[in-house]
């Protein structure tokens, strides 16, 4: 596997921001918001990133979901601009904080950068998320927040599952022993 630039990433980080940017807005009860379901999958595409590209790349997929993302998001019209920015202003402080932890830890065991790093990341991006969209709304911001990083930890504990499996994968195509 060639080590250019992962484009099929900045796609998929598009993807998960925009949709989830979307679905925020969207209570499933006083305690959860859909977009809940989607967002914690942009750890894992940071994660992929980072492994297999390294650190550098990983940053560069995170600007550019960035300005992808809130573009997206600024375009829709029933997505808020106050959600939009505070989609964007969490996500480029969690994401940029996910790649450096992952970077730090990317020699132990497989599993432990990938869930230490989405473990702090979520609840950073949680408290920056909520506290800017939804504070002084009189909406269930808080309790939206408490039920978001609960599911954003669970989504994170499913998806090293999948981040096993795919990294798997790219270990055939690269030569990375440590995910062999």
């Amino acid at each position: 596997m060639s080590k250019s630039f992962p484009w099929w990433a900045v796609v998929a980080m598009a993807v998960v921001v925009g949709a989830s940017n979307y679905l925020v807005a969207i209570p499933i009860n006083d305690w959860l918001v859909w977009g809940a379901l989607t967002y914690p999958l942009a750890f894992l595409v940071n994660d992929l990133v980072n492994r297999f590209y390294g650190a550098a790349h990983a940053r560069k997929v995170v600007y550019v979901g960035f300005a992808v993302g809130v573009a997206l998001s600024l375009s829709v019209e029933s997505i808020e601009t106050r959600i939009a920015l505070a989609s964007g202003t969490a996500f480029l402080i969690a994401q940029l904080l996910d790649v450096s932890i992952f970077d730090r830890l990317r020699v132990g065991k497989w599993w432990i950068a990938p869930s230490v790093s989405s473990a702090i990341s979520s609840v950073v991006d949680t408290v920056l998320f909520f506290g800017i969209a939804f504070a002084g709304t009189g909406l269930p911001w808080m309790q939206w927040a408490t039920g978001d990083l609960g599911v954003k930890w669970a989504v994170a504990v499913g998806a090293l599952f999948v981040y096993r499996l795919l990294s798997k994968h790219f270990a055939r195509n690269i030569d990375d022993p440590q995910m062999a």
